[in-house]
């Protein structure tokens, strides 16, 4: 298969899917990894074009992690809307990816760039097939499935599905290591640090039996193909 995930900010995937991303790649299926926004609001310190530069580079690193092919799209953080021109670019985001399975943010997550990151992409992907909605990248063969990832600590996320990530929580953590930029950050604005994605992780492997775990919800739109799972 190929998976596309996109996320809003540069650590968002790694800290969402991360562990599962890296086991479709080990399990021979091709993974992209887009991010919608620049991160140029996730600094106390650093300038606006200092801070994208560095988060950029770290997303790209971390998606080398496993390999995963890397897209960056560039919108300033917290002025990412649903328009004309936004919808466009993540119609040819897909077209380029050409992906089965679209994984990104929840409708419920508790950031509004991360729940119009997802909006955008649940618009976007009827409109990947037609042909007379022109974008630089060509028409895709088939419609893919959205599949929406877990809320920032699971808030307001009923999960449908759980991926055993025991054996991937080492390249997850590794791929958040690569957003060394964020530790000051998220203690200045949070209060707290990534090790609360370890949390989170043994929490949902709680609910499903084993040690470490993802979870996901399929989307509930039309026209759907059927199959016992898209998730690894």
């Amino acid at each position: 298969m190929r998976i596309l995930a996109v996320g809003a900010h540069p650590d968002d995937l790694e800290l969402l899917c991360a562990g599962t991303l890296a086991k479709y790649v080990q399990q021979g299926h091709h993974v992209s990894m887009a991010v919608a926004l620049n991160g140029d609001a996730g600094s106390m310190v650093q300038p606006k074009e200092q801070i994208a530069a560095v988060r950029k580079a770290e997303a790209e690193a971390a998606a080398a992690v496993i390999g995963a092919d890397f897209i960056w799209m560039g919108y300033p953080d917290g002025f990412l809307f649903s328009r004309e021109d936004t919808r466009l670019a993540f119609l040819n985001l897909m077209r380029r990816a050409r992906p089965d399975v679209v994984i990104t943010h929840a409708p419920t997550d508790y950031h509004p760039d991360h729940r119009t990151t997802g909006g955008i992409c649940w618009d976007a992907r009827i409109m990947t097939t037609i042909p007379n909605i022109l974008t630089e990248h060509p028409v895709c063969e088939r419609i893919p499935e959205i599949i929406y990832m877990d809320t920032v600590a699971g808030i307001d996320f009923q999960p449908e599905h759980y991926v055993d990530i025991g054996a991937t929580i080492e390249v997850k953590r590794k791929m958040l290591e690569c957003h060394k930029s964020q530790a000051p950050w998220m203690e200045a604005q949070y209060g707290m640090n990534f090790e609360f994605m370890e949390c989170v992780a043994r929490f949902r492997g709680l609910q499903c039996g084993v040690q470490y775990a993802e979870c996901f919800r399929m989307s509930t739109n039309w026209p759907r193909r059927y199959t016992p799972s898209f998730l690894p």
